[in-house]
């Protein structure tokens, strides 16, 4: 299966390919402040998976630490994805991709939420053990 999306003034275009690794929600101060929102969806691919197919000339990068390299179009500023390299993934913000079906399974640094949210899905107070958090779960 094939996902198309674009940043906001369709200049960068890009295909994800198969299916996420994971979906969910980040709600750490950096995803927020990034992305204008109380928290951020978002859908995890492996880097191999993600493709840019028109208006690579376009994109930028910030790099505000190691663990993030956020790109985005130089045109409009519309947000595209977010380069994990001590994960090997790519976080595909899942607005870019409008025909990929959310289904989040899992909420990543809620102990710094604004905006609790009720859903019955794991809340973990930083990020899983694999990935180098504590893996410790929050309630609800």
């Amino acid at each position: 299966m094939t996902h198309l999306g674009q940043c906001f003034c369709g200049a960068v275009q890009l295909e994800v390919a198969g299916s996420p690794e994971l979906m969910g929600y980040c709600h750490c101060q950096s995803c927020r402040s990034w992305s204008g929102g109380p928290v951020n969806a978002f859908s995890l691919w492996k880097p191999d998976d993600v493709r840019i197919t028109a208006g690579a000339e376009h994109i930028a990068t910030f790099q505000k630490t190691p663990f993030s390299q956020r790109q985005y179009c130089a045109k409009c500023g519309g947000h595209l994805m977010n380069n994990h390299p001590t994960l090997s993934l790519v976080d595909v913000f899942a607005a870019t991709i409008p025909t990929l079906h959310f289904a989040p399974s899992v909420h990543f640094n809620y102990a710094e939420t604004v905006l609790p949210m009720r859903d019955g899905l794991p809340k973990l107070k930083d990020f899983p053990a694999e990935a180098g958090g504590s893996g410790e779960t929050l309630p609800e």
